[in-house]
């Protein structure tokens, strides 16, 4: 990958949650570039079973044009390991990038994340960024937040680029291990970067949605924007869509079926995000959260949804070629659906407006 790759909408980052399926879903509505979930740098070197999940992961749909770009992320604090790392997964992705923002207990106590971005900490990341881009064939990148004080921001980043940095990206937000979000991102702190850089700068923060996208490039000047968990409800955020949560939902299980090996757990954690963003206000939500984490199976998911799902929303059940479970009717009478829509009521609409939408 070089420089000419379209930055300009990017899926984030997120642990457990940035499968093949899910990149690839949210390639095919929007997104330019999308990320793996963080890799934690020391088990690719010394857990040959997580290497090589991740490196299928990485190589499952390699013949499908919107597998790639694909960015790789990195964690740790020994540039040695980093590195060797790194070489490991650079013949199967575009870029890599050096995690300096994850805010958890486990980075903390790790002492990689954002947990690097002290003063003192300072010259350990040159030389890991300078390891990183001397070593590999890919550009390295990397994502951050904040520093304390945020003044210091610029200066942070000017060292990661002076290092070899093809690009950074800034949540502009501090950290804290207790509460991801202080507020607000401070947006004009990513206005300030960009006039700072020459290299791109990524605006990640406060998209929750599609008109945010051209309010925060127009404030920030960024020359794109990454979104995580505002992705995780609504996949389609890049293409100004809001779906249908059964139909974007069905169409996640179809590519996991066509790319096996993403866990059940991952799978319905997704399901659960995608049904939450629209439907997270309905009375029949936590029935659903529990029928949803009893299934064991892509099909008991499936026919949760088609069956069940459309039940609750007052929708005759949809024809699956997997068929009901044994637990679910064969059939739904028209009068039996409008008996369902009756008692949900007419205030529950089957899409809430996209600004009335809450946040996850």
């Amino acid at each position: 990958m070089d420089l000419s790759t379209d930055l300009s909408f990017i899926a984030a980052p997120m642990v457990n949650q940035s499968d093949l399926p899910f990149r690839l879903l949210v390639r095919r509505h929007g997104a330019t570039v999308a990320y793996t979930q963080m890799y934690t740098s020391d088990k690719l070197l010394f857990d040959k079973d997580y290497l090589d999940y991740h490196i299928r992961d990485l190589t499952l749909a390699k013949d499908v044009d919107i597998s790639r770009p694909v960015i790789a992320q990195l964690c740790g604090n020994d540039p040695d390991v980093i590195v060797q790392a790194g070489c490991r997964l650079q013949g199967y992705c575009d870029a890599i990038d050096l995690n300096l923002g994850c805010p958890q207990e486990a980075a903390r106590d790790g002492h990689f994340g954002a947990y690097l971005l002290g003063q003192k900490d300072w010259p350990l990341v040159q030389n890991i960024v300078s390891a990183m881009s001397h070593s590999f064939t890919v550009p390295v990148a990397a994502k951050f937040r904040l520093c304390q004080p945020s003044s210091k921001t610029i200066e942070f980043a000017q060292m990661l680029e002076a290092a070899g940095a093809s690009w950074v990206t800034l949540h502009a937000r501090t950290v804290s291990a207790r509460r991801r979000r202080q507020g607000a991102a401070d947006l004009s702190e990513v206005k300030r970067l960009k006039e700072s850089l020459q290299i791109p700068v990524i605006s990640n923060g406060n998209v929750r949605h599609f008109d945010n996208l051209q309010e925060n490039l127009a404030l920030t000047g960024a020359d794109g924007l990454m979104v995580g968990e505002t992705l995780l409800g609504n996949p389609c955020l890049f293409s100004g869509n809001v779906p249908d949560p059964v139909d974007i939902s069905l169409e996640y299980l179809s590519i996991c079926k066509s790319y096996p090996g993403t866990v059940i757990s991952i799978i319905q954690t997704h399901i659960r995000h995608f049904v939450e963003f629209q439907c997270g206000r309905r009375p029949w939500f936590p029935k659903f959260r529990a029928a949803l984490g009893a299934t064991s199976s892509l099909e008991e998911v499936e026919s949760l949804l088609t069956y069940k799902v459309e039940r609750w929303r007052g929708r005759l059940p949809r024809v699956s070629h997997q068929g009901p479970t044994e637990s679910l009717p064969d059939e739904i009478s028209e009068r039996e659906a409008s008996l369902v829509d009756e008692n949900l009521g007419s205030s529950f609409p089957d899409k809430m407006p996209l600004t009335e939408m809450q946040p996850l």
